[in-house]
């Protein structure tokens, strides 16, 4: 069968969560994705090599800004807060779209979702308000499915505890930053708690002994370790951070002042990532950041039959 023409369409590689390029997580956009089955996006997001690769199509109504699909090297991804928030951006910068009343509004396999865009150019910042997360499994340090991969954490104060909220983790506070920045995953570990547990692994995180208003820069410290795709460190991850927020909403454990606090994620994988979280007055949580364009260019690539 002879292969289609080939296609130009826009494409932009972004840096998420990042104030200048190469400290957040890249993302890859195709701006005019229309004539893409799943087949080829799927080629396509396994050929860019990066952690996930973002698909835009016009939206279907009104009552949405755009629609968009998510891709990993390996499947379709519902939903995740850096492909989100870094689309929002790609979107924005191409005029495809402009915000009413501060909001873009994405059409996904998770639904419409908000995103809040404050401010302008390079000073911009997006958040996606997240699926809600629920609490699934609260567990004690010894229980048989995390023992494995707990041990050598100091823990803090905080149970272990799966969360749900779109991708599933297991949480774990440790007891202070030095000993979040000094872990090293046990990966055996890691992949046998995600296989086990049909989660995406172990996200740790630790409250910064000074805290943004001291001038630290952030309120907590989290690595999230992926056991179940690769076994790797996720550079920046707000779809972890947003279970992360639920879990500490539902415990009244939140830093930060009025429900909003600074995440720093990424460090230990040469990355330096910082993450806004926000729990405003109904609950929801919004995860966001400021995003950096990279490489805009074009792509070229056949449409489906």
């Amino acid at each position: 069968m002879q292969a289609s023409p080939a296609r130009t369409r826009r494409y932009l590689q972004v840096d998420v969560f990042a104030d200048r390029p190469g400290v957040g997580n890249p993302l890859g956009v195709v701006l005019d994705a229309e004539g893409l089955d799943e087949a080829a996006m799927q080629a396509i997001a396994r050929w860019t090599r990066l952690p996930e690769t973002t698909f835009v199509f016009p939206a279907d109504g009104a009552d949405a800004s755009y629609r968009f699909r998510i891709f990993s090297a390996r499947r379709e991804v519902p939903f995740a807060g850096h492909p989100s928030v870094g689309t929002a951006h790609a979107v924005l910068d191409a005029g495809l779209a402009l915000p009413r009343d501060g909001l873009l509004i994405q059409d996904g396999t998770a639904g419409k979702l908000p995103l809040r865009v404050r401010g302008e150019d390079g000073a911009r910042t997006i958040a996606v308000r997240t699926p809600r997360a629920r609490v699934e499994d609260v567990a004690r340090a010894d229980d048989a499915r995390l023992v494995d991969a707990l041990r050598g954490l100091p823990l803090g104060a905080l149970p272990p505890v799966c969360m749900d909220g779109g991708r599933r983790w297991w949480l774990a506070e440790l007891a202070d930053e030095a000993a979040l920045r000094a872990a090293t995953p046990d990966w055996d570990a890691v992949a046998a708690l995600a296989a086990a547990t049909g989660t995406m692994g172990l996200c740790v995180y630790a409250r910064s002994a000074v805290g943004t208003e001291a001038g630290s820069g952030h309120d907590l410290a989290v690595r999230a370790w992926v056991g179940g795709m690769g076994r790797f460190e996720d550079a920046a991850s707000g779809a972890a951070n947003a279970t992360l927020a639920a879990w500490l909403a539902e415990s009244d454990a939140l830093p930060g002042r009025d429900g909003r606090y600074v995440v720093s994620q990424g460090r230990e994988v040469g990355f330096d990532a910082h993450i806004t979280l926000e729990v405003d007055a109904e609950g929801e949580v919004w995860s966001g950041g400021r995003v950096q364009t990279v490489v805009d260019g074009e792509m070229r690539w056949p449409s489906s039959p």
